[in-house]
């Protein structure tokens, strides 16, 4: 595994990434992550992570962070900052005031965060850990053998409530009209318990069924993005609101998290200056995943340039209806060529494969 990560960082990877709540990472022990890091490291790469637990336990995922990120003295990124569930919203302010100390101390430390009260992932982040060995399809075998169907209720455990968790992504069109409605709603329509609910909707989908969780406090989500070591991240996938994309359900921050930052949050809230929000989309961003020539309107850099109209910049996707571009964007150049003009795609493509830092830097 060490081998393969000197490999992939020459050839320009941006580093190491886990993503500790999900099997099969969860298996993941610290000492195995630290030996990961320090070859990451060693090319100047980052180690970002989805770290271990965001509800009651975040004390202790962040003493593992922490200990992966000074035994190693990789350059480190949370995922997505945030503290899941209204019985742990008080648990925010200490964290952030421990990140704050680690950095003090020199620890290069930094996260990003979406602009959104809700997170969203699977219903199968429900099923414990050790169901999920061997792979999906071993995992909707037990859910189909009675014994194990019944520990596997026993031990179901999701990030809030169900009337507060939106289930919205499924591959198979018979299950397609419960898109947008509440796990508790579903189930009440089947007339069953949300567990069994989660567990049949995972069979019948022959694999996960991706959802929306309300699970965070607004206040904390000012907070985090307030802090000058926080970029903005989407945490989803680019969509096309036409054709097959619209017979996917997903979350509106896979169209709205960069214009809402700038029109909900900037010109409406004032939680921070224009100014300092643009070098938390642009610069911090580029500078935390080590991407050259990248970030900043400087000579000799590339020419990304987004041009956008800060007065009417604004999301407009929904949780109910995701699939709606954002507004307020004129003009967009990739690498100096002009790829939106005046909101319509020009429909050129220059986009350039980004390395990392560990990738050799041609001859001049």
């Amino acid at each position: 595994m060490r081998r393969l990560v000197q490999e992939a960082m020459a050839d320009g990877a941006v580093g190491v990434s886990s993503a500790l709540i999900y099997p099969p990472a969860t298996y993941s022990e610290t000492p195995e992550l630290i030996a990961l890091a320090e070859v990451a490291a060693e090319a100047g790469g980052l180690y970002i992570s989805h770290i271990r637990n965001e509800e009651a336990r975040i004390d202790e995922a962040l003493d593992e962070f922490f200990t992966i990120a000074t035994r190693t003295g990789v350059r480190s990124e949370i995922y997505h900052l945030k503290v899941s569930g209204r019985a742990n919203w008080a648990r925010l302010g200490p964290a952030l005031a421990r990140i704050e100390t680690e950095r003090s101390r020199g620890v290069a430390v930094t996260a990003d965060v979406y602009p959104y009260t809700a997170s969203s992932t699977g219903l199968d982040t429900g099923v414990a850990p050790w169901a999920h060995e061997g792979g999906e399809a071993a995992m909707i075998s037990r859910l189909r053998d009675p014994a194990m169907r019944e520990r596997i209720r026993r031990e179901m455990v999701l990030f809030t409530g169900p009337e507060q968790i939106l289930v919205v992504g499924f591959k198979r069109d018979a299950l397609k009209s419960l898109t947008g409605k509440s796990l508790a709603e579903v189930a009440a329509m089947r007339g069953r318990t949300w567990q069994d609910t989660v567990m049949d909707l995972i069979v019948e989908n022959d694999g996960d069924v991706s959802a929306v969780f309300f699970t965070m406090s607004e206040d904390n989500v000012r907070s985090i993005m307030a802090k000058p070591w926080v970029s903005f991240c989407s945490d989803a996938g680019s969509y096309s609101a036409e054709d097959v994309f619209l017979r996917i359900g997903t979350h509106p921050r896979a169209y709205g998290s960069f214009a809402r930052v700038l029109g909900k949050y900037v010109r409406e809230d004032r939680i921070m200056p224009l100014e300092e929000a643009i070098r938390k989309l642009t610069d911090l961003p580029a500078r935390t995943l080590g991407l050259r020539d990248r970030g900043r309107l400087a000579p000799g850099y590339f020419a990304d340039v987004v041009v956008f109209d800060s007065a009417t910049i604004s999301d407009r996707a929904t949780y109910q209806h995701p699939h709606q571009y954002a507004t307020g964007v004129v003009h967009v150049m990739v690498n100096g060529v002009q790829v939106i003009r005046n909101g319509e795609h020009t429909g050129a493509r220059p986009g350039r494969v980004v390395r990392g830092p560990g990738y050799p830097r041609p001859r001049t």
